[in-house]
């Protein structure tokens, strides 16, 4: 029986694995579209422009829940998360196309993006020092376990979007195994309401994240500076 080759792009020796393609693909075609929609935005139907005013307001507004005081600052961060993960989440709709993030390596890497904008975000907001000095507050024997839980949360963010987006890809290929192409809207509608919520929640846990790293510095001024006060 012959070897199932992987599936990919092959350069000699080297292989580009599809959900690098696809994900290439993906951003080509989101810097693609917004260098052509906000080229001349004045000149655009009004339509459309309040269309594009409208998603950047509400996503706005969702970061401002959360963190009210840096919404314009983590917009551009969080933002390009959930519009990338909504049109690659339901890339996997495309005949031919697997979602890129039903695959652990796209997913981990999504992963340590938030992980390091949680840090970036920290030290712009509280100085590098201070950032670190959380790390051992409010004692040095701790500093083990803080660094155990970013870690392992990275791990867990990697994993959660990954799993279910691999399951739903699978039970999308078994309904289609089973009921042909002819699969019922209601399955299908089910399918892009999952997505979107996956993509929601990965960048709502990166927000809660990036938020926990910028408020704690900011609690911690805010008791250090009553407390001699109250002295």
């Amino acid at each position: 029986m012959p070897e199932q080759q992987p599936t990919g792009l092959h350069f000699g020796s080297l292989l580009i694995p599809g959900a690098v393609l696809t994900t290439w693909a993906i951003m080509a075609l989101l810097v693609g579209g917004a260098m052509l929609l906000t080229h001349r935005m004045r000149d655009a139907p009004l339509t459309l422009q309040s269309a594009l005013e409208g998603v950047v307001s509400a996503m706005e507004s969702a970061i401002g829940q959360v963190l009210p005081e840096y919404a314009r600052a983590v917009l551009p961060f969080v933002g390009s998360l959930w519009v990338f993960l909504v049109v690659a989440n339901l890339a996997g709709l495309i005949p031919g196309v697997n979602s890129p993030t039903d695959n652990l390596s796209v997913t981990a890497a999504l992963a340590l993006l938030v992980f390091f904008a949680v840090h970036w975000y920290g030290i712009r907001s509280a100085g590098l020092w201070v950032y670190l000095r959380h790390y051992v507050t409010p004692s040095p024997v701790l500093r083990p376990f803080h660094l155990i839980s970013e870690l392992t949360r990275t791990l867990a963010l990697a994993v959660r979007l990954f799993g279910n987006m691999m399951s739903l890809e699978m039970a999308a290929l078994m309904i289609l195994l089973v009921a042909g192409f002819l699969v019922p809207l209601p399955i299908l509608m089910l399918h892009i309401v999952e997505a979107l919520v996956q993509a929601y929640i990965f960048g709502m846990l990166a927000l809660v994240y990036i938020a926990g790293a910028v408020q704690a510095h900011e609690t911690r001024a805010g008791r250090a500076a009553e407390t001699p006060a109250e002295h």
